[in-house]
């Protein structure tokens, strides 16, 4: 965390999830930078997320010796397409792996990491 992100993870810590968007070419993206990563301008500002994606892809990681990751093995990495446009690499929780399913509807979630909160993926729940 550093004065350009904090943005980011105090809205995490709200349960909010933020993205960039640039002014200039009206697309969002995601990891956050200061500059568009497709017109290259700065013009660029967080905004607010719907915290919707669907799952791209993933792994189940069932062996990893780096903290905190070790104590929490198995675990499913995953990218999803978030439904802005953007490609996010997260974590899926709260789904059997043998449910997981490509294109499956999915929530964003957070989870308590050390002193930030985390956004992580879980199955849309009906409403």
């Amino acid at each position: 965390m550093d004065a350009f992100t904090r943005p980011y993870w105090d809205a995490a810590a709200e349960g909010r999830l933020l993205l960039r968007h640039c002014a200039a070419c009206d697309r969002p993206h995601h990891y956050p930078r200061e500059f568009c990563p497709y017109c290259w301008s700065e013009d660029v500002a967080w905004r607010q997320a719907e915290g919707r994606a669907v799952l791209y892809t993933w792994s189940v990681v069932h062996r990893n010796d780096l903290p905190p990751f070790g104590d929490r093995v198995p675990y499913v990495a995953a990218v999803v397409d978030l439904a802005e446009g953007p490609r996010m690499m997260t974590e899926i929780v709260d789904c059997p792996e043998a449910d997981l399913r490509i294109g499956m509807d999915l929530d964003v979630a957070f989870r308590a990491e050390a002193d930030v909160q985390v956004p992580v993926f879980r199955p849309r729940r009906p409403s």
